[in-house]
Formats: structure tokens, C-alpha cells, sequence
């Protein structure tokens, strides 16, 4: 494969771009080589400067759940684009958009558009301080919820522990502030919970991570959070940056049946543009600025660019066929690298929520970031870079879900699923 061009833009941004890159895990330090440079994508196909083509798992990180670059989308954005590319002032593209997310998520009784899934973190914890008038948080241990100080924190040297930094610019006293607990661990959080309930502020989760791998919530779990959030009067947060439309076209919690107080989305609700939004139960969300005392703004938030492209991506998700097309080639794929590990005699695990699963080169099952922890991380490196040789991008770090979208068709499975059995054979 030809990689001549991407090694000399890699070259070139490493003298304007720290690591060359805007987003650490894009410089393929987890996976060994360098990133590679893309140009444009379509469908399920990535090309990158040197003209090789990939079918892509990644997907921008979850949001193409229609594939890259679907013309009714880029109609919808080129439309609107031409009447003015921000106006920092209020838009009927505002109240489409949120009318279509709350038909997805209907406990979204009010909710606020963000430009990012970060974005939408931190200003739910923030409204969550303000409503309880507390100040701790509880996330799960190897769980990423955006780069927001409160959420950078690791464990101590405890399974369960006030967190320490996880990064260097993130205030100790703040850090403080995090309680981190393994996920699938109700026990840890009752503990904690019963010591100093009355601090915990809220408990903020991906109910369905995707930066530890996709992890399966165990039966009881989440529900089990939310009673004992309830029962200590602390405001349950579903982060759905990710599982959202991707666990089910309401995400983890229609899946599960849970009613989280407040819910973050991101990725898909902008079509792949970045825009991200939180919301809830109106009496917490009345305690946002201009109504309640919560400060959050944002100059670009609700940009007609990204309203658009997601209310017409909303709008072709409410089809049915949609989501049972996504299940069948999901489970297809999923068939498909488990038939390739038998062949090639590799034990793996694979674990899988709708359109969104990992690998893990790992002999027992994965149910939280400990666990995680164990997987070949080598063995995936290699895995990886056989991978793009076959011509399949998945994602470059061992700890990332992967993704299914509509413009996948079972031919691309079929090359996928040969693609893996000859990566799993040579990567031993």
C-alpha cells in the first residue's frame, strides 16, 4: 500500500499541530505507524491522499449511521449553507431539530444544542451541581465523557476511590470531586453512596460505553443505578454521545427501559457535524440560564448547518427499516469475525449492542475497563495494521467501538469477515 502522500502531510502537520494530529487516538500511537490522511469518504468507503480505499468502521466515531456523505444530507446542508453559514440568533432549524430528538427521547422534556458531546457533559454536570446543590459526582472507572476537567480523573489506588487527575492541568481539589467506581459494579456504587450520599450530585454514565470498548450493561445494573440514585437524591445522566440511535433508535435507555434524569447526545443528531445537546426533566432544565441561575452559552450553538444536516438525518432515521437493516448487517459482521476466529483458531470476544460492538484479542469476557485491560494490545496493533492493508479501517486503539451503517452492504461484510480471518492468521 502506498502511504507516500499521508507520510508527508503527517511530516508537515507535526510543524503546526501538536503530534500532528487535533484529536489524540487519530495519530495511531496505540496501534503503532502513522495515521493516514484521508481526502473523501462515501457511503462505507474512505479514501485517503494516496487514492487507497477503505471500508470504514469507524465512521467519524459513530455519527455516519447512514454512511458518509448521504445526498439527502448534503442537499439539506448545501441548502442552507447558501442562506448563511451561522447567525448567532435563534432559528426555526432550532425547534425542527429538537422536536425530532424528543420524538426519539421523549424524557428530553427540555433540552439545550451544544456544538459537542463534551460540551453537553459538562454543562449536564454543572446543571446537576446547581439543581442538588451538591458538589461529587460519581463516573465509572476507564468511561470518557469528553475532556471537561471533572471528567479527566482516574481511580486512586482503590477499586473504589475519590479520583485523582488523569491529566496534568486538571486541579487536584477538583479531581477530588470525582468518585470513580468499575462499571457493572452496583455494590461499589451503593457504598458509596451510603457514606456520602448526601454530597453525590449526580452519577453520570454511559449506559453502554464505547471508550473502554463497548461493555454490555449486566442484567440489574442500570437499573439498579437508577433506584439508588433516586433513593439518595442524586440526578441520574445517560451519556448517549455515543450509544445514542446506535443502542436503539432511543438509544441504551429504550433499549433498557430506564428513565435517566438528564441525557447527553452528540455525533449523529448534527449528521456528522459537530454539535452535540442535554436535556431532561423541565424542572431541572429550568434552572438553565436565561430561565434559571446555571450559566451555559455558546455562539455557534444551534448553528443552522449542523440543525440542518441533523434534522434530515433524524428524519430518514424515523424509518423502520432503518434500524432492523442496521441489527441484520451488525449481526451479520458480528457472525462473521466470530466464524474467522474459529478458523484461524484465535480467541477473541466480541461484544455487541446494535450497531455498535468491539473485538477484544482477550480470553475471558469484558465486562469492565479492568478487564479491558487485560487484551492483547500488541497482538491488536498488528491486527490493526494488517487490517488497512486489506483494505478495512477500523478504529486505532483497542478500547474503541466500531460501527455498522445503512450504506454497508453484505458484499462489504463478506470482504470485512475474509479481511479479519487473514489478520487473525498472520498476527499470531
Amino acid at each position: 500500500m502506498n502511504r507516500e502522500k499521508s507520510q508527508a502531510f503527517f511530516e508537515q502537520a507535526q510543524r503546526s499541530l501538536p503530534g500532528g494530529v487535533n484529536s489524540p487516538v487519530r495519530a495511531f500511537k496505540a496501534v503503532g505507524g502513522n495515521p493516514l490522511f484521508m481526502q473523501k469518504a462515501s457511503g462505507s468507503t474512505l479514501t485517503d491522499v494516496d487514492g487507497n480505499q477503505f471500508t470504514d468502521y469507524v465512521l467519524s466515531w459513530g455519527p455516519m449511521v447512514l454512511g458518509h456523505a448521504h445526498p439527502e444530507v448534503i442537499e439539506a446542508v448545501q441548502k442552507t449553507a447558501a442562506l448563511g453559514t451561522s447567525f448567532g440568533a435563534p432559528s426555526p432549524l432550532e425547534i425542527e431539530l429538537a422536536e425530532l430528538v424528543q420524538a426519539f427521547f421523549p424524557l428530553m422534556e427540555r433540552l439545550r444544542f451544544v456544538n459537542s458531546g463534551t460540551e453537553a457533559t459538562m454543562s449536564a454536570i454543572r446543571l446537576a451541581r446547581g439543581f442538588t446543590g451538591r458538589n461529587k459526582i460519581i463516573k465509572c472507572e476507564g468511561a470518557y465523557h469528553g475532556h471537561g476537567d471533572s471528567l479527566l480523573v482516574k481511580a486512586g489506588s482503590g477499586a473504589t476511590t475519590l479520583g485523582v487527575p488523569d491529566s496534568p492541568g486538571v486541579p487536584p481539589d477538583l479531581a477530588r470531586d470525582t468518585i470513580t467506581v468499575p462499571f457493572n459494579d452496583l455494590n461499589a456504587v451503593q457504598k458509596i453512596l451510603e457514606t456520602e450520599g448526601n454530597q453525590i450530585a449526580c452519577i453520570i454514565i454511559e449506559p453502554v460505553p464505547g471508550n473502554m470498548g463497548t461493555v454490555i450493561p449486566k442484567a440489574g445494573f442500570l437499573p439498579g443505578l437508577r433506584e439508588l440514585s433516586k433513593a439518595f437524591g442524586s440526578l441520574l445522566i445517560f451519556d448517549e454521545v455515543m450509544c445514542g440511535f446506535r443502542a436503539a433508535p432511543g438509544g441504551a435507555q429504550e433499549r433498557y427501559g430506564i428513565r435517566p434524569d438528564l441525557t447527553c447526545l452528540g455525533k449523529i443528531i448534527g449528521g456528522g457535524l459537530p454539535v452535540g445537546a442535554f436535556g431532561g426533566r423541565q424542572d431541572i432544565m429550568d434552572r438553565i440560564a436565561p430561565v434559571g441561575p446555571v450559566y451555559q452559552a455558546g455562539t455557534l450553538s444551534g448553528n443552522p448547518i449542523a440543525m440542518a444536516a441533523g434534522i434530515q438525518t433524524l428524519k430518514l432515521l424515523q424509518n423502520p427499516n432503518i434500524y432492523a437493516q442496521l441489527e441484520e448487517r451488525a449481526a451479520a459482521l458480528e457472525a462473521g469475525i466470530r466464524a474467522a476466529a474459529r478458523r484461524a483458531e484465535t480467541t477473541i470476544q466480541i461484544n455487541r449492542v446494535g450497531s455498535q460492538m468491539t473485538l477484544f484479542f482477550n480470553d475471558n469476557p469484558v465486562t469492565c475497563y479492568q478487564d479491558a485491560l487485560k487484551s492483547d494490545l500488541a497482538r491488536f496493533g498488528r491486527f490493526h495494521a494488517l487490517l488497512l492493508e486489506n483494505g478495512v479501517y477500523f478504529p486505532p486503539s483497542q478500547f474503541e467501538a466500531f460501527f455498522l451503517s445503512t450504506a454497508h452492504t453484505p458484499e462489504d461484510i463478506e470482504k470485512t469477515a475474509s479481511a479479519v480471518y487473514q489478520a487473525f492468521k498472520n498476527s499470531k
